[in-house]
């Protein structure tokens, strides 16, 4: 399923036009993406958590020529899934 599909099925089950579908599916990915850049935790209830993890600087290795590099920390972004949605996920 792509960003197409779910604004689809959003129009469909929220009986909106298509226009109205991407505004709001564009919104929420919009504000969690905004939201966890700025540093905040994102947590809906019964779906999961959405947050930014630090990452330390370490030592890593070019696989072609097998020198040592040093990867610089950085900021990702990271998923944990609810409760809800790993019971659905395990039935």
């Amino acid at each position: 399923m792509n960003k197409t599909d779910l604004i689809d099925i959003v129009k469909e089950k929220a009986d909106l036009s298509k226009k109205d579908a991407e505004k709001a599916v564009s919104v929420l990915f919009d504000t969690i993406v905004e939201k966890v850049a700025e540093g905040e935790e994102v947590r809906i209830v019964g779906f999961g958590t959405f947050e930014r993890h630090e990452r330390s600087e370490r030592i890593g290795c070019n696989p072609q020529t097998k020198e040592k590099i040093t990867i610089p920390a950085s900021k990702v972004p990271a998923f944990k899934a609810g409760k809800a949605f790993k019971e659905a996920v395990d039935k």
